[in-house]
């Protein structure tokens, strides 16, 4: 199976590590770290996931690909 891409960044206006899920709309988290934030936002998934199902919302297929990926298997 598949799995999401996570980006992480740095954000000097957060003065923190960014995790981010583009395939989950709003799905993201910081920390001190990109380790950090890579815990917070798997946390994040989990429990976004465990929502949607609860809801009866549609899980969304792992499709983001970072531009970098896109063009290297072109």
């Amino acid at each position: 199976m598949k799995d999401y891409h996570i980006n992480i960044f740095y954000s000097s206006e957060d003065e923190a590590y960014i995790a981010d899920i583009p395939d989950l709309k709003y799905c993201s988290a910081h920390g001190d770290t990109p380790e950090d934030a890579l815990r917070e936002v798997l946390i994040a998934k989990e429990l976004w996931l465990e929502v949607a199902k609860e809801e009866g919302l549609p899980i969304p297929e792992p499709k983001y690909k970072p531009v970098i990926y896109q063009a290297a298997y072109q």
